[in-house]
C-alpha cells in the first residue's frame, strides 16, 4: 500500500508499507531545473508510483542512491537512461554486493530489480545551484552514506541516518561511533526544519538532538 504525502512547496514522500511490518520511503523534490527521486526502493513496480506522479513534467530526472543497501536501489534499473547519483563507495558496494543482496532478499522484490549503477559519483559533496540542492557525504549507517539538503524548502533526506522508528531511532551501524556522532554534529549546523529518513515517519530537526542524547 503506497501513501503519497506532500512535504512544504516541492517535496513528496511515497511510503510502502511492506507486509512484513516496515516502511520505505522514496522522496520526490521537484525543482526548477530538474526532478530530483532519493532513492528507488523495491524494484520496477515499486518505484512506478513515482514515475507516474511526475509523467506530464519533461524535466531531467536525477535519481540519488542514499547507499548501497537493496532497499534502496532496487528501482534503479527504471532510471538506465537519467543521470544516477551516489558517493563513489556506494557504487562498487552496489557492483560488489549486488548478486549477494539479490539471494538473500530477493522475496521482496517488486517487478523487476536490475543492476544500474551509479554514473556520477563524488567524495565529499555535490551541488546543484539552480536549484538549491546540496548532497552531501555523511557517513554512519553505512560508509556509504549521504544525505540530500533541499536548502530552499530546508528540507533533509538523511537516509537510513535515522533509525527505522522511534523506539529505535538510532539505526544499526557500519562506521565507528564516533563518525556517525560527527556526521550528527554536522547535520546540527545545516539549516533545516524538516527531516525525512528511509523508513521513518516524517521527523523535525529535533531528532538530531535526540539521537544525540541517546548516544
Amino acid at each position: 500500500m503506497m501513501k503519497i504525502q506532500k512535504i512544504k512547496n516541492r517535496s513528496v514522500l511515497f511510503t510502502n508499507h511492506i507486509p512484513s511490518g516496515w516502511d520505505l520511503n522514496v522522496q520526490l523534490i521537484m525543482g526548477d531545473r530538474n526532478n530530483y527521486i532519493i532513492d528507488t526502493g523495491l524494484g520496477s513496480l515499486n518505484i512506478e508510483p513515482v514515475k507516474e506522479y511526475i509523467k506530464h513534467d519533461h524535466k531531467p530526472i536525477i535519481v540519488i542512491n542514499t547507499h548501497h543497501h537493496w532497499d534502496h536501489i532496487w528501482g534503479n534499473g527504471s532510471f538506465r537512461d537519467c543521470t544516477i547519483v551516489s558517493h563513489k563507495l556506494c557504487r562498487d558496494m552496489m557492483d560488489s554486493g549486488w548478486e549477494d543482496m539479490i539471494q538473500k532478499n530477493k522475496r521482496f522484490i517488486e517487478g523487476e530489480a536490475e543492476l544500474v549503477l551509479p554514473n556520477l559519483t563524488f567524495d565529499n559533496e555535490l551541488y546543484f545551484p539552480k536549484d538549491h540542492i546540496r548532497i552531501m557525504y555523511t557517513p554512519g549507517h553505512t560508509v556509504d552514506s549521504i544525505s540530500v539538503l533541499d536548502e530552499a524548502d530546508k528540507v533533509i533526506h538523511v537516509g537510513d541516518n535515522v533509525g527505522d522508528s522511534m523506539d529505535e531511532i538510532i539505526p544499526s551501524l557500519n562506521v565507528d561511533k564516533e563518525i556517525y556522532i560527527r556526521t550528527l554534529l554536522n547535520y546540527k549546523e545545516m539549516d533545516f526544519d524538516t527531516c525525512i529518513s528511509g523508513h521513518n515517519t516524517v521527523l523535525d530537526q529535533q531528532i538530531i538532538e535526540q539521537i544525540l542524547s541517546k548516544l
